[in-house]
C-alpha cells in the first residue's frame, strides 16, 4: 500500500515542527481553519508570530514553489491569519512573519519571511 497523501503531508508537518522547536521556535497550534482555509503551523519566536506553510515534496525540487504557494494561496493564507489573531487577541500586538518549510527528499529548507503582509 503507497503513502497517502494525508500521511505524507502529517509526516512532513511533523518534520517541519521539529526544525522549528529544533531553531528554538514554539509551536503553538497545527493545522489551524478558518472560512477561508488552513495554515499548517503557527509559532512564536521572541515577540514574533510565524504563520508556516509546509511544502513535502519527493518530486518537485524547491524551485518550483511558486507553482503551489501562488498569489491566490497566500491570499488564503493571509485571510487565515486575520481570523487567527481574530481569536487569539493575545498575540495582535506581536509582529508577523509568513514562512515556508520545504520537505525535499534529502533536506529541510526554512525560507523565514517568504513574503510579507500588513494584518
Amino acid at each position: 500500500m503507497g503513502t497517502t497523501t494525508f500521511s505524507k503531508g502529517r509526516h512532513g508537518e511533523d518534520a517541519a515542527a521539529r526544525e522549528l522547536e529544533r531553531r528554538g521556535i514554539t509551536v503553538i497550534t497545527r493545522n489551524f481553519r478558518s472560512p477561508h482555509g488552513e495554515i499548517d503551523i503557527v509559532a512564536t519566536e521572541g515577540e514574533t508570530l510565524i504563520f508556516v506553510e509546509v511544502k513535502s515534496w519527493g518530486v518537485y525540487s524547491i524551485d518550483n514553489l511558486e507553482l503551489s504557494i501562488n498569489k491566490k494561496k497566500r491570499v488564503r493564507i493571509i485571510e487565515t491569519a486575520k481570523f487567527f489573531l481574530q481569536k487569539h487577541r493575545k498575540y495582535s500586538g506581536m509582529a508577523i512573519r509568513f514562512d515556508i518549510i520545504f520537505i525535499g527528499q534529502c533536506a529541510v529548507t526554512h525560507i523565514e519571511s517568504a513574503w510579507t503582509e500588513n494584518v
